[in-house]
């Protein structure tokens, strides 16, 4: 399996949904301004800032390491899944905002 290109101690986002309630991780998205990487589980955010939280990379993948499955994703893309046993579905990431 693949291993991420940026190193383990990358920041990335996420939230305590994630990281501290162990929700599965159902979107990624590589982000294509800057390069950033994000972890969410499908729950519903209103506010983003009450639950985000920044972590390393390495972070992520001990909880999840199915994420590995998908450290290709090119910036620009997103990769989503309904559960755990779904295979990750690559797309890209609408700009349009």
């Amino acid at each position: 399996m693949k291993e991420f290109e940026d190193p383990i101690n990358t920041a990335v986002f996420t939230t305590r949904f994630v990281v501290n309630d162990n929700k599965l991780i159902t979107y990624v998205s590589h982000d294509v301004e800057d390069g950033a990487w994000q972890f969410f589980s499908d729950d519903e955010i209103e506010n983003y800032e009450d639950v985000a939280l920044i972590v390393g990379l390495g972070e992520i993948i001990e909880l999840d390491k199915t994420v590995l499955e998908i450290a290709h994703l090119q910036m620009g893309f997103i990769a989503t899944r309904q559960s755990a046993s779904d295979n990750w579905l690559i797309s890209k990431q609408d700009t349009e905002k």
